[in-house]
């Protein structure tokens, strides 16, 4: 059996998240979505009402930077998927959290990439909000505050203290609820949903 790479991986699961999500009005599929400000990035993100990760560890990868990714991810998105090459499946389910998903990815003989479903994503019972509000830019931030009449005083600020009252001044659904709705719009200078 022929081994998989990052490459045929995301193809593959890039085709087959925009025939999963073809029958929504709306949804959007960035590529390396950047997080805490460029720490961290996230193979395939999907936005569609949930913020979904998908991350990707090849037979060709290595599972060392997993564990920091897994903070990151943790701390931000709805539902994670790992999408992993049989080589690293055993290790990866251990290493994952119970509410993350699983597929597995093997390359069939004539060099397509099947995916298997091993477990599918729950919820995630412990995002946090400073992380989540990190994804816009301050701009963005102070546009939801503006609308809610709680930008005076951090108009000038540093942008952290614009997401911290971000997060003092609603719970966390609704925060998110502006969070998505804006990555799910079309970002002047952020990348499309193609590799």
């Amino acid at each position: 059996m022929n081994q998989t790479n990052d490459i045929n991986i995301r193809e593959a699961l890039f085709t087959w998240l925009n025939k999963e999500y073809s029958a929504y009005p709306e949804y959007r599929i960035v590529p390396e979505l950047g997080l805490w400000h460029g720490a961290a990035r996230i193979d395939i993100a999907v936005i569609n009402g949930v913020l979904h990760g998908y991350e990707i560890k090849s037979d060709s990868d290595t599972l060392a930077r997993l564990p920091e990714q897994m903070q990151a991810y943790n701390a931000i998105f709805d539902q994670v998927t790992l999408v992993v090459g049989n080589k690293h499946f055993i290790e990866a389910f251990k290493m994952v959290p119970d509410w993350w998903g699983i597929r597995t990815a093997h390359m069939e003989s004539d060099n397509s990439i099947y995916f298997n479903l091993i477990r599918a994503p729950k919820g995630n019972p412990a995002q946090d909000d400073i992380s989540i509000a990190r994804l816009l830019w301050k701009r963005e931030a102070l546009d939801i505050l503006e609308t809610i009449g709680k930008a005076n005083g951090v108009r000038s600020k540093p942008r952290e203290v614009v997401y911290e009252r971000l997060v003092e001044s609603m719970e966390l659904e609704l925060l998110k609820k502006h969070v998505w709705s804006i990555l799910q719009s079309f970002r002047q200078g952020w990348r499309s949903g193609v590799l």
